[in-house]
C-alpha cells in the first residue's frame, strides 16, 4: 500500500513539473478593440505579434464586431495582396479562437472590404514545440572542463528557471510528505 501511495505521489510531482509548459491563449493585440484598422504604422498588430513568443499548441483569440468584420487565415501570397477570395479559414462570429498546431508563419487578414489594404492584418510566427524537462539533472561542469566566459541567458531563460525551480520545490515537498507517511 505504501509503495502504491509513494508511486502515485511521485507521478503527481512529475505531472506538476511537466505542466509548467502548457499552451497559452493570446488575446490578439492585447485587448478587445485591437482587430481594427491601425491608426498609425507604429500601432500595427504585426508589432504586437513580434513582441510575443508563440509556441505550438498556443491559441490566438480575437474579439471584434462579427457583423462588421471577420478574421481570415490566408496563404502568404493572399496576405501580401490582401486577397480575401480563397481563405484557408474564415471566422465571422466576433469571438474567434484559432489554434496554432504547427511551427512556422500564419497569415491573417480582415475580411471587411478595404480593411486589409489599410493595415488590418497580422503575421504570427510560431516556434517549434516546447522542450519538456525530462527530470534528469546534469551536474555543472567543473572549472577545468569549461574554460570560457559566462554566457548571458537567452530571452525567457529566467521564466524557465523559475518554472523548473517551482516544479522542483513542489516535487521535493511531495516526496518529503511521502517520506513522513512511510
Amino acid at each position: 500500500m505504501a509503495s502504491l501511495l509513494s508511486s502515485t505521489l511521485l507521478s503527481l510531482a512529475l505531472l506538476l513539473i511537466v505542466s509548467s509548459s502548457e499552451a497559452k491563449d493570446f488575446l490578439v493585440g492585447g485587448d478587445t478593440e485591437a482587430w481594427k484598422i491601425p491608426s498609425s504604422k507604429s500601432e500595427t498588430l504585426n508589432r504586437w505579434a513580434e513582441a510575443h513568443r508563440f509556441q505550438v499548441g498556443d491559441c490566438l483569440v480575437w474579439k471584434y464586431d462579427g457583423t462588421k468584420d471577420s478574421v481570415l487565415e490566408v496563404r502568404r501570397e493572399d496576405y501580401l495582396s490582401c486577397n480575401t477570395s480563397s481563405p484557408i479559414a474564415e471566422h465571422k462570429d466576433g469571438n474567434t479562437t484559432v489554434s496554432l498546431p504547427r511551427s512556422g508563419p500564419y497569415y491573417f487578414i480582415s475580411g471587411a472590404a478595404g480593411a486589409c489594404e489599410k493595415g488590418e492584418k497580422m503575421i504570427v510566427v510560431v516556434m517549434s514545440k516546447r522542450q519538456r524537462w525530462s527530470g534528469g539533472i546534469s551536474p555543472a561542469p567543473s572549472p577545468v572542463e569549461y574554460d570560457g566566459p559566462a554566457m548571458a541567458p537567452v530571452s525567457g531563460g529566467r521564466k524557465l528557471a523559475v518554472r523548473i525551480k517551482g516544479g522542483l520545490v513542489g516535487a521535493l515537498t511531495l516526496m518529503g510528505l511521502v517520506g513522513m507517511i512511510l
